[in-house]
């Protein structure tokens, strides 16, 4: 455990303003700024937010998001806090609370590039907050992220399990279009960064999310726009290097838990997309999920979004209950049962 510390003591690069405030979202969710220094676009900062259990626990969750994403799923932090973990949820550089106008919105070159504010927050939860068991709940890209950055760390100590909600693990695309046009974006991504490409996420997703359309949930557009930001010849190089990185296999050494939807689905916006992962083929998440490392466990979520805890009711109390049931399964994570959580 001093050894994963003082390697976090160690990177240094990161501060943070001590001001804890009240979050967007309202009290009791707080948050606080991690300074990150600065890039060729100026100052950088990430956004932690915190919601406490309702009693002292050693127990923590942090949760990375997704891409065209930021931390809202307030019953996401509440089922943890319910079970006795701090929940703390990471807006990471240039996403949501994060996002500040003179920098391109949600771009990365590397993804090794958000250790530093991932090693930070680690360090208050663990460090400064006095946890010592720390769950890692990853959703899409936020799964990639998390997936490689345990990875990193295995043998430290510092994560004791990993959660990854619909991990983006492979581009959405045939096979062809993977193997010819992203090597030629990768090429062009190395050269000219932030050269825009005719690429577009799509309404899909959105329109089946956000009350004003056809979901349920409220979120800010601005940061978590319907059809998403540009989509960047830099952005898609370092997603593809972390693809080949996660394909060759990694060795996480803590339980993982993947889940995904039970289908993918492709075209307009129809029901069948309130059912359906409309952003990932979830094929893909099978494949190479068993690949993580030596304890991993794949589910399936009948009627599953793409972000699984934004599901229709059904589908959500499956994924929650395979949550908990996987939290009171892992002997390192177990709830603790005096709670009397249902």
């Amino acid at each position: 455990m001093a050894t994963g510390h003082a390697a976090l003591a160690r990177a240094g690069a990161a501060g943070y303003r001590r001001r804890v405030e009240t979050d967007i979202l309202g009290a009791p969710y707080e948050r606080r700024t991690i300074e990150l220094g600065r890039d060729d676009e100026g100052e950088v900062v990430a956004t932690l937010v915190r919601l406490r259990a309702a009693g002292p626990t050693n127990r923590a969750v942090l949760y990375l998001h997704g891409f065209v994403d930021y931390f809202f799923q307030t019953h996401l932090a509440e089922f943890y806090t319910a079970r006795g973990y701090d929940f703390y949820a990471l807006d990471l550089r240039k996403y949501g609370r994060s996002l500040r106008e003179h920098q391109t919105p949600n771009f990365i070159a590397d993804l090794a590039d958000y250790d530093a504010e991932i090693n930070e927050a680690v360090r208050i939860i663990r460090q400064d907050e006095g946890h010592d068991t720390l769950v890692l709940n990853g959703h899409s890209t936020g799964g990639l992220i998390a997936a490689l950055w345990a990875n990193r760390v295995r043998g430290r100590g510092l994560v004791q399990g990993l959660f990854l909600n619909s991990p983006f693990f492979e581009f959405n695309s045939p096979w062809l279009v993977r193997h010819t046009l992203n090597p030629i974006v990768g090429f062009l991504g190395k050269r000219r960064p932030k050269a825009g490409i005719p690429q577009e996420l799509g309404k899909t997703y959105g329109r089946s999310l956000h009350r004003d359309y056809d979901g349920e949930w409220e979120y800010d557009l601005a940061w978590k726009p319907l059809q998403g930001y540009t989509i960047y010849a830099g952005w898609v190089r370092a997603i593809s290097q972390a693809h080949r990185e996660l394909q060759a296999g990694l060795a996480v050494d803590v339980p993982v838990l993947v889940a995904a939807s039970a289908r993918t689905y492709r075209g307009g916006f129809a029901d069948a997309a309130h059912h359906a992962d409309a952003v990932l083929d979830v094929e893909h998440i099978a494949k190479y999920a068993p690949g993580l490392g030596p304890d991993v466990t794949l589910v399936r979520i009948e009627g599953g979004k793409h972000d699984l805890v934004l599901s229709p009711t059904a589908a959500r109390e499956l994924v929650f209950g395979t949550l908990d049931g996987w939290l009171r399964s892992t002997p390192t994570l177990g709830v603790d049962t005096t709670l009397g959580v249902d």
